[in-house]
Order: structure tokens, then C-alpha cells, then sequence
């Protein structure tokens, strides 16, 4: 971008923070640079400067600064007709104001990291006519499951603030897990701390006394010889928390590359797991317009389901 541009708010984005409206228009420009702008005083809302927490008012004009550092050009991609074919068949619920989706394993929720398009941007590409689509929370790229897109700003609002405050909102994932899981660990409390590694610079997280406050409830659902198939209800959202948990308990989930042990690996190749068998299989939340219950449910892939059987053989 190389001259100064003015964006009226519309009436979708009524509401938004002025850093998410930002970066939804510039969406090429490292978040960084979107916070300096704003610092310096480059952004302005309605002539005056403004925080990267400021709501933003339907109307309201925000002036945008020329914006020249480490950007590429946008380029539009479109989704193949596979991935067109697998999202239409993917989707559990939708209605005027959100949509509830069992994303595939290996699809990322969002572009980014060398990535040109993940679950959001095929949705937008696939849908033109739906002005508004906004991710309300997000998973792991390799995990599968249930993720809520909303259709409206004020939806996206309000059930972001049930994530955020854990009101009436209950996660559910399966996972199979290296060993014998004991019927009576029903729950793990371990404070969860997210870090780099020196040398690759790869984010990870562990169990550390000065991390964030994390728990996880757990059952189990089927005990078989080398691994076990559980339930995970997540009370805390931290980065990987189920991930790490069954790994602290000493029982990481198979065919995790980043956490799991070299017993882990060679039990994959054993029972012929190729993906991370973590699945967001129920969310319960309220709707956004209604507050009616809402809960929504997705099975897991054939692959895994064939798996399970030859487990239980």
C-alpha cells in the first residue's frame, strides 16, 4: 500500500477492536508493524489517535498509513475443488449466524507461516456473497473436529466472550494414547508455560510451576493393548494443553511429531496412525441470538474409525 487510504466502518464490523479491524485490512503486514503504526500515531479514528483496544463505531472513518514493510503483494487463492467438496461436506449446522464445521486433520484454521490458505480463507473464496466470516476460535492444524465460523459481528462477539469467560461452554476430544491408561486419573491439574526452543526457534509449552493455571478432565473410554482411547474435557484453553497433559501423565498422544517419544513413534508405524489422533468431537455452547443449548457433534474420519475397529480386534 503507498498512499494513505480511509475506511468507513461498516455496519458488520460495528463493534470490532481497532487492532482486529486493522489487521483483517492488512492483512499481509506482521502484527508488529500493525501495532506500531498505531503507537506512532499513524492510525487515526474519526481525525484522532486511537488504542488497539478502541471499539470501533459502524461509520466510524479510519485512516490507514502507507504500509511498505515486508509485504507481498495479496494474492487471491482459490480453494481446489477438493478441498470445495470436503468443506461442503464438512459442515454439521449453519444458519444466518454461524456456521459449526468438522475440519479435517492437516488443514490450518488460517493462512500465515508459509501457508496461502487454510479453513477461513476457502470459506470466503468459496462464499462471495457472505460478507462477513470470522474464525471464533481456532484448532491445532493437525487436530480434527468441530470449529465455529460466525456469520455477524455481533455473533462473533458474543460467543467469543463465552470462550473467553468459559460461560455454558464445554469442549470435548477424543485421543489415543501411548499405554494403559488408569481408570481412576480423572483429572490433571499442571500449570502450563509456553517457550522457544533456543535453537530452532520452535514454540513449545511444558509443565512448569510458573506457568498459566491449566486443567484437563479425562475418561476413558476404551483400554486396548499398547494405547488407550480417552475423552478430554479441557477446562482451561492454553496453547496444546491436552497435548502436554497426556504427555506429563506419561501417556503422549500417538502420532503427535511434537511431543510424543520414539516408543510413541514406533507404535504409529506399528498400528498404522499417519495423523496426530487428537479430534474435537463435541462443543457445547449457547447461540448467540436464541441462548438456546447448543451442541454440536463430529465423527471422526473413516481412517480412524477403521483404526479403532482393528484395535478392538
Amino acid at each position: 500500500m503507498s498512499k494513505v487510504r480511509f475506511v468507513s466502518v461498516e455496519e458488520d464490523r460495528d463493534d470490532q477492536r481497532l487492532d482486529n479491524f486493522l489487521r483483517f485490512h492488512l492483512n499481509n503486514v506482521p502484527k508488529s508493524r500493525i501495532y506500531r503504526i498505531i503507537r506512532k500515531g499513524e492510525v487515526r479514528v474519526n481525525g484522532k489517535r486511537a488504542k488497539p483496544e478502541t471499539r470501533l463505531c459502524a461509520g466510524d472513518e479510519v485512516r490507514i498509513p502507507p504500509v511498505t514493510e515486508a509485504q507481498k503483494e495479496k494474492t487471491v487463492h482459490s480453494p481446489s475443488q477438493g478441498l470445495r467438496r470436503a468443506l461442503i461436506d464438512a459442515v454439521i449446522y449453519e444458519d444466518d449466524y454461524i456456521i459449526a464445521i468438522n475440519k479435517p486433520s492437516g488443514l490450518a484454521v488460517h493462512g500465515g507461516s508459509g501457508l496461502t490458505l487454510g479453513l477461513i480463507e476457502a470459506l470466503r473464496a468459496d462464499r462471495p456473497d457472505d460478507r462477513f466470516l470470522e474464525l471464533v476460535h481456532r484448532l491445532d492444524r493437525d487436530t480434527s473436529g468441530v470449529v465455529l465460523v460466525a456469520k455477524k459481528r455481533s455473533s462473533l462477539t458474543l460467543l467469543q466472550d463465552y470462550f473467553r469467560t468459559k460461560h455454558q461452554v464445554q469442549k470435548t476430544y477424543w485421543c489415543l494414547v501411548k499405554g494403559r491408561w488408569p481408570e481412576d486419573k480423572k483429572r490433571i491439574d499442571a500449570p502450563l508455560l509456553r517457550h522457544e526452543e533456543a535453537a530452532s526457534g520452535e514454540r513449545r509449552v511444558s509443565v512448569n510451576a510458573q506457568g498459566k493455571a491449566s486443567v484437563t478432565k479425562y475418561r476413558l473410554l476404551k483400554q486396548f493393548d499398547q494405547c488407550a482411547w480417552v475423552e478430554a474435557q479441557p477446562i482451561t484453553g492454553r496453547t496444546h494443553q491436552i497435548r502436554v497433559h497426556c504427555l506429563h501423565a506419561g501417556h503422549p498422544i500417538l502420532g503427535d511429531d511434537k511431543y510424543q517419544d520414539s516408543q510413541s513413534e514406533q507404535l504409529c508405524r506399528q498400528i498404522g496412525l499417519k495423523r496426530l489422533f487428537l479430534h474435537a468431537a463435541q462443543l457445547t455452547i449457547p447461540h448467540p441470538v436464541s441462548g438456546e443449548e447448543m451442541v454440536f457433534r463430529a465423527q471422526i474420519e473413516p481412517s480412524l474409525q477403521a483404526l479403532l475397529a482393528r484395535l478392538s480386534d
